[in-house]
């Protein structure tokens, strides 16, 4: 006889509240994907904080590996069930101080977990009010819940959980493609209506916040001479005068943005912007003229976010703008059509969206969520950049972006250094099943010149190029584009090529991503090989392969030095 499957002991472990309380929770299963009910059959409002949909033991080993999704962009999981070991630098719990983890590990929307002869994957295909939330206790028990954030549930008055998912199956990337379709068909994909896979150069990179118009005006001119392929300019970070005052610019765009957006249209590309809606620094006009319009403390004041969570990066303390308050929302919208219409710029890159879905704060409206606080806010801002816009999420929150942005940075900022490129490799590999499915895949950029704080080996490198063709997504170049030589131009110019043609992500052997396969649109096979080790080591590889970047022959032997990434064509 048979073991049950997973889905089969899931639907057993279903969680019924104490039955002396007035709440009644009701379960309601399509083939693998259940909905859960919870109706208030009493007289008086029920503040829920954590709505328990189901929780017990599945069978599963503690030592098997997983995979778990974070709530924000910088959060991931991997290593085993009992011991689960953070992929990036700011894990949820500690960095962001999402949740709790006093005796478990909290991994959000998505868990998936190798058993033998394949995989469970369980996931959120909706993210309207709730996040999704998987605990996982190191002797083996799960509870999967709803973070209700204390919302009260009236008498009478019933909530529907976001859908659950539960499948199994050999095929790890099957099963992510099934999760894909299921969570189209709750959010629909704004980047169906992206024709292009958008390609560009980033100014934050080299220039950082200490970019001026004029470094602006030197890599367009260098973008006309050697890039054309390069079809946006993007201006990041440090334009603008102070955090939230996105129209008024610094001393160093003397003559505003808008004029320089001209002139990028003017040489043949489009220009793009960063902006991050939702926060704004102390100093600000909109800060100091709409205080009301922030997200208030315990106390009634607008709420400094480095008190209940990570701080941001500079020109902090920062506050919150509330995306459930109305004239926030007009305000989003009218800066975005401003943005469009008046300044001709229709690609934004979104930076510090997570702190739109902030938490431990008072909405405007108290009975929303942070979920639906920010995806009020993230309507009002796709309302005002209109019809044929391109929204980058950056450092955003994950499942509560669906169907609200059409690009997703999914990794870290590159740096320079070879544990950097490989962390970001790592982020962007979990995260690769989402290309074009979801948003287009944002890996970050092309950074291919040392700087004086930053500096990598020749391996390091070529492990992050080969990354960046493993990834399938979008290419921005983020150096100061004088300063590359011939030859990484022409490795530019390669990653350029396969963005047009709009390449997919590679397919790997495992989730040890040391070699994937890229299926390339017009024939032929791209072999992606890494090393992800301290020490060198050989691999064996098929005949007929040439290197892709100096398209030289390739034996059947590769020597990978330690932290080195290597691309093989097979035509």
């Amino acid at each position: 006889m048979s073991a049950p499957s997973r889905l089969s002991r899931l639907r057993q472990l279903s969680a019924q509240p104490d039955p002396h309380t007035q709440l009644l929770q009701t379960p309601a299963w399509d083939g693998p994907l259940c909905r859960v009910r919870l109706d208030n059959t009493g007289a008086a409002p029920a503040a829920i904080q954590t709505w328990l949909l189901f929780d017990g033991d599945l069978g599963i080993s503690p030592d098997a590996a997983i995979y778990g999704e974070g709530f924000q962009m910088l959060a991931q999981t991997m290593g085993t069930w009992r011991s689960p070991e953070p992929v990036g630098r700011c894990p949820d719990a500690s960095v962001y101080r999402i949740s709790a983890d006093q005796g478990y590990h909290t991994i959000h929307n998505l868990l998936l977990v190798e058993q033998a002869g394949g995989w469970l994957l369980l996931g959120f295909t909706s993210c309207q009010r709730f996040g999704g939330e998987f605990r996982l206790y190191p002797d083996g028990r799960l509870q999967i819940l709803m973070n209700g954030e204390g919302r009260a549930l009236a008498p009478g008055q019933h909530w529907q959980s976001e859908a659950l998912l539960c499948l199994e199956g050999p095929d790890r990337e099957a099963l992510l493609a099934e999760l894909a379709s299921r969570i189209g068909a709750e959010h629909p994909a704004l980047v169906a209506d992206v024709k292009a896979r958008p390609s560009g150069w980033c100014s934050w990179y080299h220039y950082y916040a200490q970019v001026s118009a004029d470094d602006i005006r030197e890599n367009l001119a260098e973008r006309a001479a050697r890039f054309p392929g390069l079809r946006y300019v993007q201006i990041d970070d440090g334009y603008q005068a102070r955090m939230g005052d996105w129209l008024e610019p610094s001393a160093k765009f003397e003559q505003g943005v808008a004029a320089l957006a001209s002139e990028i249209r003017a040489a043949g590309c489009e220009p793009a912007l960063w902006v991050a809606p939702f926060i704004a620094e102390p100093g600000s006009r909109v800060f100091q003229q709409h205080p009301e319009w922030f997200v208030k403390g315990e106390d009634g004041l607008p709420l400094p976010s480095e008190r209940v969570t990570y701080g941001g990066w500079r020109c902090t303390p920062w506050y919150v703008l509330d995306g459930t308050h109305p004239e926030v929302q007009a305000h989003l919208e009218q800066v975005f059509r401003t943005l469009r219409q008046q300044w001709g710029i229709h690609y934004f890159k979104l930076d510090a969206n997570f702190w739109g879905t902030i938490h431990g704060g008072q909405f405007h409206d108290a009975s929303a969520t942070r979920v639906e606080a920010y995806r009020r806010g993230m309507a009002a801002v796709l309302r005002g950049a209109g019809e044929g816009a391109f929204l980058l999420g950056c450092n955003a929150p994950i499942w509560p972006s669906l169907g609200l942005v059409h690009g997703m940075r999914v990794s870290d900022d590159v740096e320079r250094h070879g544990p950097r490129f490989r962390q970001i490799a790592r982020e962007a590999f979990c995260r690769a099943w989402q290309n074009d499915r979801l948003w287009a895949l944002d890996p970050d950029c092309v950074c291919l010149r040392d700087l004086p704080s930053q500096r990598a080996f020749e391996a390091d490198y070529q492990f992050h190029l080969a990354a960046l063709v493993a990834s399938g997504g979008m290419v921005l170049a983020g150096d100061r584009l004088r300063d590359l030589d011939d030859e990484q131009a022409t490795w530019l110019h390669k990653l350029l090529a396969l963005c047009e043609a709009r390449a997919p992500a590679a397919r790997f052997d495992d989730m040890g991503f040391s070699r994937g396969r890229v299926a390339l649109p017009g024939g032929g096979e791209l072999l992606c090989l890494f090393n992800w080790e301290d020490a060198a080591r050989e691999v064996s590889v098929p005949a007929g392969g040439q290197d892709f970047w100096d398209e030289r022959p390739a034996g059947q032997r590769i020597a990978l030095q330690a932290g080195q990434g290597r691309v093989l064509l097979y035509r």
